[in-house]
């Protein structure tokens, strides 16, 4: 039997799946990252997929920062304190929760303006996986720039046990206009 034309379904109708948008006639594109009118009061993104923490993320992460602190990079000296093993740092962990978030809270942002009330509440070891999520606390236009909008959101990261591992308030600027943004970066 000779393959056939998969159903268009809702493509026909012109619906295109969540998360793409038509570029011309039969070729679409990803979206990457809300407007300021998607940002909603109290909404909650769950950040997926999740990303499991390797011991060359802890390396990079401390020989990049030039942070030295033996529980993060000596096994021997890290069996000797209560944890019995190396420490992911807190810096690595921070970057890797907040680059979970991007693709949809910050990837089209104009600037970050602040990272705030950062807190690590339960240690992060090579091989936890981690996960995401962020609560929209505020926004405002931008008094300084016109077609921009601020916005303030909680982000927690947790791990494979759903125990909260970190958690930070982050304010960025964002594009009113997420499409005219899009087009003059072909994103």
């Amino acid at each position: 039997m000779p393959p056939t034309e998969p159903d268009p379904g809702c493509w026909a109708k012109g619906v295109l799946p969540q998360g793409y948008r038509q570029v011309t006639d039969g070729r679409i594109r990803e979206n990457v990252g809300f407007g300021y009118d998607d940002f909603r009061l109290g909404l909650v993104i769950e950040h997926r997929p999740g990303r499991t923490v390797t011991e060359t993320d802890n390396l990079l992460g401390t020989a990049l920062t030039g942070n030295v602190a033996p529980i993060h990079t000596d096994a021997h000296y890290s069996s000797t304190t209560e944890w019995g093993r190396p420490l992911v740092c807190s810096g690595v962990t921070l970057n890797i929760v907040a680059g979970m978030t991007v693709r949809s809270t910050s990837g089209l942002t104009t600037a970050n303006l602040g990272l705030d009330d950062v807190r690590f509440e339960n240690p992060v070891f090579v091989g936890d996986t981690l996960y995401a999520e962020t609560e929209i606390l505020a926004r405002r236009p931008s008094q300084s720039r016109p077609h921009n909008g601020l916005v303030t959101c909680r982000t927690s990261g947790l791990n494979q046990d759903g125990k909260r591992v970190a958690v930070f308030t982050r304010t960025f600027l964002v594009p009113t206009d997420p499409d005219s943004a899009r087009a003059a970066a072909h994103y």
